[in-house]
């Protein structure tokens, strides 16, 4: 049966957080809470791991799951290159809610998907996260809900829709999401020279955005 570790109580964080890295480390899955929703989470260089997220979510590799981070300096490690918008949206807005897509660095070997040399890469604002980020490395994550379904903001909605194909759950106590997820702008274009596109909608506006690379592809 698998175990619903409470963050809230500092003993039992200690193991879940113990038991969610070596999860990790053996490729297998775990839910974690961010600053947006609750999200399902492997290890972004074991491709196996990360077919597992998709099939645990019944997604297709057309739909690559985004990528966590521990800091913007790991965008210069995994991004091939970094425009000056690239940098400025990470800056003002990481940790938070904001996924950049960048081209990814060629050298890197892993296996997230159809991504067309791309990945997506957001730093969350949230400390238990963080904690697994620097420790276990980039986490593929994406919402932890099968494809379709509303996303969780609790691990007990996670595991109802999850259940166990998930080895560790770490509860933090309900998200302060409303179920809204990361916005996801694709900042590609900036390589030459072009506006960056925003994909979702999410927690950033398009304003905000706007105040710190000046305009957004479409804006008249």
């Amino acid at each position: 049966m698998v175990t619903i570790y409470d963050c809230l109580d500092t003993a039992e964080a200690l193991t879940g957080l113990r038991l969610a890295r070596r999860a990790v480390g053996r490729g297998d899955l775990i839910v974690l809470p961010t600053d947006t929703v609750y999200g399902v989470a492997a290890d972004a260089f074991n491709p196996a791991a990360v077919q597992k997220l998709l099939d645990a979510k019944g997604r297709g590799r057309t739909s690559p799951p985004p990528v966590l981070v521990p800091g913007i300096e790991t965008l210069d490690a995994l991004a091939e290159q970094v425009t000056p918008e690239m940098r400025a949206l990470a800056e003002a807005f990481w940790p938070g809610g904001l996924t950049i897509v960048v081209p990814a660095r060629t050298t890197l070997a892993w296996d997230l998907g159809d991504t067309n040399g791309t990945a997506a890469l957001r730093m969350p604002d949230h400390a238990i996260t963080l904690e697994i980020l620097r420790e276990s490395g980039p986490l593929a994550v994406s919402s932890a809900n099968l494809t379709g379904k509303p996303a969780a903001l609790t691990a007990t909605e996670a595991h109802d829709a999850l259940g166990d194909r998930i080895a560790v759950y770490l509860d933090s106590g309900e998200s302060s999401g409303s179920r809204v997820g990361s916005t996801i702008v694709d900042a590609t274009p900036t390589v030459t020279g072009k506006p960056v596109r925003v994909l979702r909608d999410g927690t950033v506006s398009r304003d905000a955005i706007r105040a710190i690379v000046g305009s957004i592809e479409g804006d008249a």
